[in-house]
């Protein structure tokens, strides 16, 4: 009959749907696990770029005056 449906292509519909649906739900996960690691590293770097702007730039303790310390290319009182 013209426009049936039998129920092997029913449940083979629903056996694709299931396995799209897992794919899909696999994938949104990944890009959670994703999207938290670049948030992390985008903190990490900008934690560190406000810390070098913060420095004052030296290679010898002469270079920060008086009682100054050369630390990590950074003069520390």
């Amino acid at each position: 009959m013209k426009g049936q449906v039998s129920a092997e292509m029913l449940i083979l519909l629903a056996v694709v749907i299931a396995i799209v649906a897992l794919a899909a739900s696999a994938l949104m996960n990944t890009a959670q696990d994703s999207r938290d690691a670049v948030t992390d590293r985008t903190n990490d770097v900008l934690t560190n770029t406000n810390d070098v702007a913060n420095c004052r730039a030296c290679t010898t303790n002469g270079d920060c005056g008086s009682g100054g310390t050369c630390t990590d290319r950074c003069c520390e009182p």
